[in-house]
């Protein structure tokens, strides 16, 4: 019981000499979107080994679907817009 008190006076004195830490957070600027334009809902059917080349390819780049669709639209509309 006494090596128990010990203890215990021993830990009361090191919290009274030892300052508290005080823990630092980092602060990180908010990052601010530019408007973006309302989407809209698109439908279409596709082969289905083409979905799945699409979700992996998706994966593989860390893009989600409807951003890769708007990607390959855009591609499309560009190159088509160009003269040959």
């Amino acid at each position: 019981m006494d090596n128990y008190k010990n203890k215990l006076g021993s830990l009361a004195d090191k919290l009274k000499k030892e300052a508290p830490k005080t823990p630092i957070q980092e602060v990180l600027p908010v990052k601010v979107a530019a408007p973006q334009e309302p989407k809209v809902q698109f439908n279409n059917r596709i082969p289905k080994s083409l979905l799945k080349r699409l979700k992996a390819a998706g994966l593989d780049e860390d893009v989600s679907l409807q951003e890769l669709t708007i990607q390959a639209l855009e591609m499309y509309l560009s190159q088509k817009a160009k003269p040959e």
